[in-house]
């Protein structure tokens, strides 16, 4: 008889384990299936958010997934092209720059209006291929990015055209999420609908109502990287909106986009912007892409921005 409680203990116990094993399972397979809700969303969402071209890991509820976007079977036709890519003249550290092509750069730019925009025109099809440096101006501080136009030259153009239409000044930067809130760390401009207030709907919709083709996408988007953002559905569509990796967590993320050059100077005052989420006007639909923004609480507005 004694036997067979100690028998039973014995199996109380194993019911238990089996029980906790079960437990966890299930709290696995609960994180899998939002996980895959959340990625279903960003696939669906038009905002150009930070998933883009690539594959995207973001922490969410203590989980982490990672939502790989789809390419638009449209962007051969809808996309503009560049011709040829050339190496980069600035390289982030890791990166072998790409081999150099010879002859003339044409870029093309192709009328968009599926999103909400500010059309200024379309920018010319011969870029400037000896701009280095853009400084950009905001009432928080200036930072300069060294370009790489060699590797992205069709990208520098449009970013100077618009400059030169004044289509950046005086934007509220709609976007700045810190690792705590998104897993990522970064500041997002150029979206001229943006309010930039931690609730409006639409924020990160807006484009400059053209689009164009990827370039220098085999830059992983360590610190310091500047790149061009675009609807997560799609690749080839990038347009007025772009972006600074203030961390190398980022690097999860991996490449995909179009990279136009390193911060320079200023990298101290753009980490300033937010150390964590307190700093942010917290929307948690900024993390799926399904509408509203992470934007910073004190805001970051582009005064101005040049080239040289």
């Amino acid at each position: 008889m004694r036997g067979q409680k100690r028998e039973d203990i014995a199996v109380s116990g194993d019911d238990r384990q089996n029980e906790e094993d079960r437990q966890r399972e299930l709290a696995r397979e609960h994180k899998e299936r939002q996980a895959k809700r959340a990625a279903d969303q960003t696939s669906k969402g038009r905002r150009n958010t930070f998933l883009g071209a690539g594959v995207a890991v973001v922490v969410v509820a203590g989980g982490i997934f990672a939502g790989t976007t789809m390419v638009d079977k449209g962007s051969e036709e809808t996309a503009a092209q560049s011709t040829p890519s050339a190496s980069a003249s600035v390289t982030p550290p890791g990166t072998s720059p790409s081999p150099t092509k010879k002859g003339p750069v044409t870029c093309t730019y192709k009328r968009d209006k599926s999103l909400p925009h500010k059309f200024v025109g379309l920018p010319g099809k011969k870029p400037n291929m000896k701009l280095k440096k853009m400084t950009v101006a905001t009432n928080r501080g200036s930072f300069t990015v060294d370009l790489m136009t060699e590797a992205a030259p069709c990208a520098v153009n449009s970013m100077r055209y618009l400059t030169k239409k004044k289509f950046y000044d005086d934007m509220k930067c709609h976007r700045l999420v810190t690792p705590d809130v998104a897993g990522v760390h970064m500041l997002q401009c150029g979206d001229p609908q943006a309010k930039a207030d931690g609730k409006n709907p639409t924020d990160g919709q807006g484009t400059a109502g053209y689009v164009y083709a990827d370039e220098n996408t085999d830059i992983p988007l360590g610190k310091g990287v500047v790149f061009m953002t675009q609807p997560s559905e799609a690749a080839g569509r990038n347009n007025s909106q772009f972006a600074i990796s203030l961390s190398d967590e980022n690097l999860q993320v991996g490449a995909g986009y179009s990279v136009i050059g390193m911060v320079s100077e200023g990298m101290d005052m753009l980490l300033g912007l937010a150390t964590s989420g307190e700093d942010l006007l917290l929307n948690n639909d900024d993390i799926t892409g399904d509408g509203g923004t992470t934007a910073p609480k004190k805001p970051v507005i582009i005064k101005k921005i040049t080239f040289s």
